[in-house]
């Protein structure tokens, strides 16, 4: 639960369920900085194999951030640094270029409080919060800056977004609607509307290899720019 205040009263609200990130790297307890300072660049690793079979050209992943680390806590990963509202390093996210069984896609380390911006969203009108790294690498592909949660919360986020138009732009399913219905009241200072994925795509990285990026851009663009009602939902 999250306590939003709204105009000088509390109101309790329900949030996504969130895992308790580890400080550390386990095993070698190096802090998010110390490993991210052991990472690679993308540039001729399996990362960037990883990414443009995601059909993410390298440089925008690179620009975006976007780093590789063979041994991420035991597997080969992307990672990434969530950044806290004074742009300083919170955590350090890993998206896994394979896993099997009861194997996690992802591991993060750090205390929190972070979030991935991904082309300057800060400065955006609108401001688009998507959920994952590749949904927002997906965004930036057809030329549009995201901020991404990656499943946390920033609580000084209802401050950057406050009189601001906002976008919630998270995947078209329950998980997706119930991250909605949070930021929906934690962002209560904001205009806000809904966007989902073009199609039957459950985000926008499946949408960005299923259809391409020309049919995401135009897209993004009629349902921003222009919105259509079915599609850009205010709430």
């Amino acid at each position: 639960m999250t306590i939003v205040k709204q105009k000088n009263r509390y109101k309790l609200i329900s949030c996504p369920r969130q895992r308790m990130d580890p400080r550390v790297m386990p095993v070698t307890g190096e802090l998010p900085q110390q490993r991210l300072d052991l990472c690679q660049p993308l540039f001729g690793t399996r990362g960037q194999e990883y990414v443009e079979y995601r059909k993410i050209p390298v440089s925008i992943a690179h620009n975006a951030g976007v780093r590789f680390d063979p041994d991420w806590n035991g597997r080969p990963a992307v990672i990434t640094s969530m950044l806290g509202e004074n742009n300083e390093l919170c955590s350090v996210h890993g998206r896994y270029l394979h896993q099997t069984g009861s194997q996690d896609k992802m591991f993060t380390i750090g205390p929190g409080g972070g979030i991935l911006n991904v082309g300057d969203a800060f400065h955006a009108d609108p401001l688009i919060i998507v959920e994952g790294l590749f949904d927002a690498l997906s965004l930036a592909v057809c030329g549009y800056a995201s901020l991404a949660t990656i499943g946390r919360q920033a609580p000084w986020l209802p401050g950057v977004c406050k009189d601001r138009h906002v976008i919630l732009a998270f995947d078209g399913n329950k998980p997706g609607e119930s991250h909605v219905d949070f930021y929906r009241e934690f962002l209560n200072g904001a205009t806000i509307h809904r966007l989902t994925p073009p199609g039957h795509c459950k985000d926008w990285n499946t949408a960005l290899v299923k259809r391409g990026s020309g049919i995401v851009e135009q897209w993004l663009r009629n349902n921003i720019h222009q919105p259509r009602k079915e599609n850009l939902v205010a709430i």
